[in-house]
């Protein structure tokens, strides 16, 4: 038997023992991803004590940069939890120190693997270090703070991820984000600032010595390349306590998080002829919604939003970006071809949005309802020009699936629905193994502003199904049963299984599956061979021609 003590004195003490278990012992963890509209989720086996992972971690220090620079220093400061999380933070990506992973947000991921295809770190850890520590291709987001769980978890740092949906990608530090729009309502590539339909990085849990005891607690770390720091791509600590108080001048990196939970967002309409930009509306409650994280002990999501930012748009969450800005220097900084502020604050004649009109699957037809309200009492003609695009997580565009225009003349206070339908057969080759569709509507109304109406819409896989057949015990080998259905009036084929789960299986098992017609069933059987007792997950990623990654775990109790 081992004993484990937590020593009281320890820069990373966590005084409760449930949250010690579950964020430094667990193996298994729960990522939140989709869009604020729509949070989907996916199991990520960690497996940070499983093989060889302690010596990698070992190895991914030994090159870092710090260490390669100054290895007596580095070697000193490994005590440190800040100094630990900051280099890692920089080694999980391999921008600048052939790091752990290199990341690919392209949609095409030639040589490598698509992100969304990894169900756990090991693989990935155990691939960097049989290539002789090349970096494994390709990750995103949830891949970087994936990976960096196991690899502090292993290192005895609590650990958690963290999901912020709608977050910033502020590339130029001024707590704003642009988005821009042309006149056909397509979403533009222009500017290096973006909203993403989530991002995902890592809390830990330590005291911060160089800032005082009341910045302690979770800090935020993010491994994915986003911006420099100090010269390179790492990010963090930042104090959580002073993301939600402000105080952006602390280190390390506070003003980027703070923007990614509570920039303003701008949206402007952009003539590329003439280089003009027109400001459509701003909105400071876009930022830094339902951020997420997996609950103590359980398989539920919890939302840690007001630990980031006071209830957004109260009068203290203003007074706290204002103290945000003022500490950066901008509170008096305006861009000088924005419009005057009684321009900004112009109130639009008529209102939008989408609403979605049957079930959001992939395979079947997208329906849709623009619904345009006119708030004034006199009559108001409305030109709008809609299109549909696939996107990445990232929100940047990938293909064109759909677009339409139609003039409407709406009576004083008068409200109109319009269907849309995007039937499978438009968007099933354009679309990304992100799922996700960004719709646009922007309304040109005669003798008054413009309106952007846009929603971001996920589409949900079909489901898959796993059956533990029989009790499963340690050293002796259970049944486990798989179910799929093909839910389309087409054929499936090169359909792959992938299976893991620390203490269930060596490595990862793979199952090629014969194609399946049109409404066919496919049960496949495996066998597990427990190595421990307690409660384990079995993570499952069913992939073929027509659907990508589809992902379940289960909890198998050995």
């Amino acid at each position: 038997y081992i004993s484990l003590f937590w020593f009281l004195g320890d820069d990373v003490f966590m005084p409760n023992k449930a949250e010690c278990q579950e964020y430094v012992l667990e193996e298994f963890g729960i990522i939140f991803a989709g869009n604020k509209n729509h949070i989907s989720s996916f199991g990520w086996n960690f497996g940070q004590f499983q093989g060889d992972i302690l010596n990698i971690c070992l190895s991914i220090m030994d090159r870092s940069l710090y260490y390669r620079q100054d290895p007596v220093t580095d070697v000193s400061h490994r005590h440190d939890p800040r100094y630990l999380g900051r280099v890692l933070s920089a080694m999980v990506n391999a921008n600048d120190d052939q790091g752990v992973v290199l990341g690919n947000w392209s949609g095409k991921y030639e040589g490598g693997k698509n992100p969304s295809s990894w169900t756990g770190s090991g693989e990935i850890l155990q691939s960097w270090k049989k290539s002789g520590f090349k970096p494994v291709k390709y990750g995103q987001c949830w891949v970087f703070a994936a990976v960096l769980t196991t690899v502090l978890r292993c290192l005895g740092i609590p650990t958690r991820t963290i999901t912020n949906f709608s977050s910033a990608h502020d590339a130029d530090g001024n707590l704003r984000v642009d988005e821009f729009y042309d006149a056909e309502g397509n979403h533009l590539e222009k500017g290096a600032d973006s909203v993403w339909n989530f991002h995902v990085w890592n809390e830990s849990w330590f005291t911060r010595n160089d800032l005082g005891p009341s910045y302690s607690g979770w800090q935020v770390l993010d491994a994915t390349p986003q911006e420099q720091s100090g010269g390179i791509y790492q990010c963090g600590p930042a104090s959580r306590h002073a993301i939600k108080e402000g105080e952006v001048d602390l280190d390390y990196d506070g003003t980027f998080v703070f923007a990614e939970v509570n920039a303003d967002c701008m949206y402007w309409n952009y003539d590329s002829a003439t280089g003009k930009k027109t400001l459509i509306f701003s909105k400071s409650t876009e930022i830094g919604d339902s951020i997420s994280t997996k609950a103590v002990g359980r398989d539920d999501r919890v939302d840690v939003t007001n630990d980031y930012k006071y209830e957004e748009g109260s009068a203290k969450e203003r007074d706290v970006f204002k103290k945000a800005r003022k500490k950066l220097g901008l509170e008096d900084k305006f861009d000088p071809t924005a419009p005057r502020l009684e321009e900004i604050e112009q109130k639009p004649d008529i209102s939008g949005k989408f609403k979605v009109a049957s079930s959001l699957e992939v395979g079947k037809d997208l329906n849709l309802l623009l619904v345009l309200e006119n708030l004034q009492s006199d009559a108001k003609t409305v030109n709008v020009n809609m299109t549909a695009w696939s996107t990445l997580y990232t929100r940047r565009r990938v293909n064109q699936i759909w677009k339409d225009s139609i003039s409407v003349t709406l009576a004083p206070k008068e409200e109109k629905q319009f269907p849309i339908k995007i039937k499978y057969p438009e968007y099933q080759q354009q679309l990304t193994t992100d799922k996700a569709i960004q719709v646009t509507a922007l309304c040109h109304v005669e003798d008054g502003i413009q309106v952007l109406v846009k929603r971001n819409i996920l589409l949900d896989n079909p489901a898959i199904d796993i059956q533990v057949l029989g009790e499963a015990k340690v050293n002796k080998e259970v049944v486990v049963e798989v179910e799929f259905t093909n839910p389309i009036d087409t054929e499936v084929k090169d359909c792959v299984l992938q299976v893991e789960g620390s203490d269930l299986l060596q490595g990862i098992l793979e199952l090629r599956i014969p194609p399946l017609k049109a409404n066919e069933k496919s049960s496949t059987k495996f066998k597990l061979i427990p190595s421990e007792a307690g409660p384990k997950h079995l993570l499952v990623n069913f992939s073929c021609d027509r659907f990508a990654d589809i992902k379940t775990f289960k909890m198998v109790n050995v």
